[in-house]
């Protein structure tokens, strides 16, 4: 088949042709010496049969499996054998990671183990919690697999049987000495972990770290029932009386006002163990974490956290355990509490001309979380949100058209120092300097710019609302009006105008004139004819293709003015006067082009474009035939001179 495809003859040389085996080993010389020498060796290894796990062939030149993780070794090795199916499964077996535990090929270690007993388990979990003063005996004779199985288990922690019966299955509880140790009382019918780390301890017979002394003295009695009675582990005293009965209530109450609700409702196991604990005070949990029992809503990662909440003492940085003066189970005010550690804001606030009402008022918490926050500065939030608590005024206030980008973002304290200020509005600067931090550009000036007065001066509320406003780019009123404050003249001169200017009547001023800054007089965009051809494009359009009227090639104030006019097409005056300065209406050519008809009579634009035409004479492109023939008679008495 092979020689077909390849176009091979039969020949006897063509069957010498063909492909011969070689063994992994052959290129592999290592492995051998790496794996085959080893006490365990994989059988599979052993008999050289390494394609039963791998791929022979592959276009990356790395080992390539036939199956990922566990499955590959389920292909020979049962799954319910291994116990797949149990309540309780390692997790590196249930991740299909084998090969955490056990070398694929080969290992001095029974069961192909990577380490020795303990060692292995070691490879993953921490070894400090087993290997304290006092170590339980099975954990130095025979390891971890004494008490727990190695890769599933009917038994929570993998134990090999229920956790008493697995303690008595050593501890023989007939002894004498058991008993005299537990006080007589049937300990078989509680958890063993309840006073004993089953693993090591730094006190006697495994006891955990903090331990009441009653206990520690086998005196159970101290606070239960005798032991032979019905109810052995029943209290004596219900609630803190049976706790008040060796501590002194005065030495744990203190004189202060405010109780923490478990200890004044006498529930002193919400936050102790009776009799051990692996924390100090016989807590039930380590720090914070005993708080977050009760207090879930304080816990979770914060972006901001508080770093007493994070420091060892945590919670009791600033509460007390069982009472306090003050409400929130703290010893003293908010302010007083906060600059305990913030002096130097303190030192900060006493430089201020002005100070936040909160401030004043030493509530720190009305602005910020003393736990931490998501919001910079451990805000209560989005900084506008606080804010609005106390000028909720303003927020219905601030719902515009146009919103400035730090009120949009609710970051009030881009502008506001949140504790105090120079002034009453707690400007963390004045005038243009506070612009500038975000606006620095629009306030550079280049040398012989022209300087709109209020910029000049600095003072950007003279024509803009610093939060919001109706009016695009934040005007304080509507554009016209807020410019006729100053230029009053005018709003005087529009009164009276026959003819005004589109942009000026619509009170647009800044589609000529550059508010802020321009290197033109008079703040104008552009110069000259270049700024009106603008707005009007068809006389751009026409001034490119057809011949030019000199004045409006030039300058289109020399005919027209900017704002309003006293005339029609804000002409500066009469169009015969104005028409009348460059062509000469008493001259003798002016009257015989005319006919004789005087130019006060006449309305010039009537046969002229005043700004371009394609004829000489600047004459409109449609003409009357006898016009365009040069006669006058046909229609017009001519008197013949």
């Amino acid at each position: 088949m092979l020689g077909t495809v390849m176009g091979w003859s039969g020949s006897a040389d063509a069957a010498k042709r063909g492909f011969a085996r070689q063994g992994c080993i052959d290129c592999h010389q290592d492995f051998e010496k790496e794996y085959l020498d080893k006490k365990n060796v994989h059988p599979v290894v052993k008999e050289l049969k390494c394609e039963e796990c791998h791929l022979p062939h592959g276009i990356v030149p790395k080992l390539l499996m036939k199956e990922s993780g566990s499955k590959l070794c389920f292909t020979c090795h049962d799954r319910e054998k291994m116990g797949m199916k149990e309540k309780v499964v390692h997790g590196a077996l249930r991740s299909g990671e084998c090969s955490s535990c056990h070398d694929p090929h080969a290992s001095d270690h029974g069961a192909l183990l990577k380490a020795q007993g303990k060692e292995v388990c070691f490879s993953c979990h921490d070894r400090t919690p087993y290997e304290r003063r006092n170590v339980h005996a099975v954990i130095e004779e025979t390891g971890c697999n004494a008490c727990h199985k190695p890769h599933a288990a009917s038994q929570l922690d993998l134990l090999t049987l229920e956790a008493v019966e697995l303690c008595l299955s050593c501890h023989d509880k007939g002894k004498s000495s058991f008993q005299k140790s537990h006080g007589g009382y049937p300990v078989d019918q509680r958890s063993c972990t309840v006073c004993h780390d089953p693993h090591s301890s730094e006190q006697s017979v495994l006891l955990k770290s903090s331990i009441h002394s009653p206990t520690a003295e086998a005196m159970c009695d101290a606070c239960h029932n005798p032991p032979a009675s019905a109810e052995p582990f029943g209290v004596t005293q219900s609630g803190e009386g049976l706790c008040m009965g060796c501590h002194d209530a005065e030495e744990v109450e203190g004189a202060d006002a405010v109780k923490h609700a478990p200890f004044e409702g006498g529930e002193c196991l919400s936050c102790h163990d009776p009799h051990v604990s692996d924390h100090p005070t016989l807590l039930a949990a380590t720090g914070n974490d005993l708080c977050f029992g009760c207090h879930d809503d304080k816990s979770g990662t914060r972006r901001y956290p508080h770093a007493p909440v994070q420091s060892e003492r945590g919670c009791l940085s600033c509460h007390g355990a069982h009472s306090a003066e003050k409400p929130g189970l703290v010893d003293k005010s908010d302010g007083d509490l906060c600059y305990e550690c913030h002096s130097g804001v303190k030192d900060d606030l006493a430089k201020l001309n002005q100070t936040h009402a909160p401030v004043d008022d030493d509530m720190c918490v009305t602005c910020h979380n003393p736990h931490g926050s998501s919001a910079s500065g451990m805000l209560d939030g989005r900084a506008d949100l606080i804010c609005y608590q106390c000028h909720a005024e303003l927020e219905s206030e601030y719902v515009q058209r146009v919103v400035h980008q730090p009120v949009r973002s609710g970051s009030c304290t881009t502008c506001h120092n949140g504790h105090g200020g120079s002034d009453r509005s707690f400007l963390k600067a004045q005038g243009a300097e506070l612009c500038a931090d975000c606006h620095g550009s629009m306030l550079e000036t280049g040398r012989g710019e022209n300087l709109h007065e209020p910029f000049a001066d600095n003072d950007c509320m003279t024509c803009h609302d610093p939060h919001a406003s109706r009016h695009q780019g934040m005007l304080s009123q509507e554009q016209g009006a807020l410019c006729a404050e100053c230029h009053f003249d005018m709003e005087d001169g529009f009164v009276q105008a026959r003819s005004t200017h589109q942009p000026a009547a619509e009170g647009e001023c800044s589609k000529c004139h550059n508010p802020h800054k321009a290197a033109l007089e008079t703040l104008l965009r552009a110069p000259g004819v270049d700024l009106c051809l603008g707005c009007h494009t068809d006389m751009k359009e026409k001034f490119a293709s057809q011949r030019v009227h000199s004045p409006a090639d030039r300058d289109c104030l020399q005919c027209h003015k900017p704002h309003y006019a006293a005339e029609p097409s804000l002409t500066n005056e009469p169009l015969h006067q104005l028409c009348g300065q460059c062509h000469e209406p008493d001259s003798e050519s002016f009257s015989r082009g005319h006919i004789g008809i005087k130019a006060a009579d006449m309305n010039c634009n009537s046969c002229h474009n005043p700004h371009a035409s394609k004829d000489p004479n600047y004459f409109k492109d449609v003409m009357h035939a006898p016009f365009a023939a040069g006669s006058c008679e046909p229609c017009h008495v001519v008197e013949k001179q």
